[in-house]
């Protein structure tokens, strides 16, 4: 992986032909650091088994996420621009995490190197988010994951031939829609710059933009087809590759898919008609109705795009999209947060419930797509819930105490724990960055952003006294 993202760190130079490319020497002095590492690692193991036990597998993932975004920030960190530590790591981590947000002001007339870099970062993220929750996570059986556990899932010589079929698969659909993506956005009148940078975070789920007005640059023609790939980012892409494989159908049919565009049809309607009641001018209703389908689905599918200031569209848009920050996209996406399948789950064991405080002796089946709902999925998906919520709590009490308005700490550790990108508030808001907070507050928001794509409880096992005794 290591080598991998050293070869990833020349392409900001050689896309740029060197031309406009000022920091062409951090790039190259960072790859070769990355790649010496990666070589070290090759040379000092290449004899050793290869053992991929559920321990090994957490402490590979774990450890994995948090180096490659601490390598990742050495561009930033050594380039000419004089950035910090603090701000290094933060950007680098919410690039590889596809979070979206920034310390970064000025983006118009930032480095294009730097700007490319930021953009790639996200785009080798949203494809690592999404082998690991295809091949690693159910396998680990992390909050309810097992649910979508595949033939790849299982970590064995049987099914490492199923597993290369379905990442070659992965691999194919991510840049298709990618190149599509990146067309799409050039054919409408994007800059060649502007639209390989968006067509890479769009599909990513990532947000990160080359303006500091993000997407408020472009026209409600491009806002529709951002908004169309964010969707696409957000879908389960291994159904993408069964799709391809005869298998006609099985996208629209899954429950969390139907249930996700159910939520990006009806909640902008809705919230444009507020905003059509509550406008003290002439309101016009198409370029409303697509600014807020925009916004909508960038904080739902947690990609962090922004057109405009949705914070200042009254106290209800306010209120509901901090709420929409918690749910994400589907599971096996590139998205962020709390995901879809785990509120329908939510559901099933209420209704469940309720019918048992009816009738105490009925015999209940629970399931979920076609699929039987064991009990450890459900314990699974319960404790993912609390940990979700303890360090939300956590992290807000710790931003708050440095000094920090109640509003940014809770909507900041909230956006990071879901990789939403932007908060709410004067601050962090869509029409702020994070660059004004102090250095503590970026470290600690850095690891949750790392946490929240991690799922979690694959840190807190990790961390556990316990999973090291054993």
């Amino acid at each position: 992986m290591f080598v991998l993202l050293s070869i990833f760190m020349t392409l900001p130079v050689f896309l740029l032909l060197g031309s406009d490319a000022p920091n062409a020497n951090s790039f190259v002095e960072s790859a070769a650091i990355v790649f010496g590492i990666g070589m070290l690692g090759i040379v000092t193991t290449y004899r050793q088994p290869r053992d991929l036990k559920p321990r090994y597998m957490f402490i590979l993932t774990v450890s994995s996420w948090f180096i490659i975004a601490l390598l990742s920030s050495l561009p930033f960190y050594l380039s000419d621009d004089g950035i910090s530590a603090a701000d290094a790591f933060f950007e680098g981590a919410s690039g590889i995490t596809t979070t979206g947000a920034t310390v970064f002001s000025g983006l118009d007339t930032m480095d294009r190197d730097l700007l490319l870099w930021r953009s790639i970062l996200q785009w080798i993220g949203g494809i690592g988010i999404i082998g690991m929750f295809v091949a690693v996570l159910p396998f680990l059986r992390v909050g309810g994951m097992r649910l979508f556990a595949t033939e790849s899932s299982e970590w064995t010589d049987k099914a490492l031939p199923r597993m290369k079929t379905l990442s070659r698969g992965l691999l194919f659909v991510y840049i298709t829609f990618s190149t599509v993506a990146v067309l799409t956005y050039w054919l409408s009148g994007m800059t060649p710059f502007d639209a390989f940078n968006h067509g890479l975070t769009s599909i990513a789920t990532g947000g990160f933009s080359t303006s500091d007005l993000s997407m408020g640059k472009f026209n409600d023609l491009i806002l529709v087809e951002a908004s169309f790939f964010m969707m696409i980012g957000s879908l389960p892409f291994f159904l993408f590759v069964r799709e391809l494989h005869g298998q006609r159908g099985v996208l629209f049919r899954d429950q969390q898919v139907r249930l996700f565009l159910t939520i990006l049809l009806v909640v902008p309607a809705l919230l444009t008609l507020y905003r059509w009641a509550v406008s003290p001018v002439p309101f016009d209703p198409v370029h409303n109705y697509i600014a807020t389908l925009f916004n909508v689905t960038s904080v739902v599918t947690t990609t962090g795009y922004a057109s405009e200031d949705y914070s200042a569209w009254g106290p209800l848009a306010f209120v509901l999209f901090f709420f929409l920050m918690f749910i994400g996209g589907c599971s096996g996406s590139t998205s962020g947060g709390m995901k879809i399948f785990r509120f329908q789950l939510s559901l099933i064991i209420l209704r469940e419930q309720l019918i048992r405080l009816l009738h105490p002796r009925a015999v209940l089946t629970r399931n979920y797509n076609g699929r039987a709902v064991s009990d450890d999925i459900i314990a699974s998906m319960i404790a993912y819930t609390f940990i979700f919520l303890l360090c939300l709590l956590l992290i807000t009490v710790a931003l708050a105490a440095m000094q920090l308005d109640f509003i940014t700490s809770l909507s900041g550790a909230l956006t990071a724990l879901t990789n939403v990108g932007p908060g709410l508030g004067d601050i962090i808001g869509p029409a702020g960055n994070f660059g004004p907070l102090p250095d503590p507050a970026k470290w600690i928001l850095a690891v949750g952003m790392l946490m929240g794509r991690l799922e979690i409880l694959s840190v807190v096992i990790v961390l556990s006294p316990a999973f090291w005794r054993s």
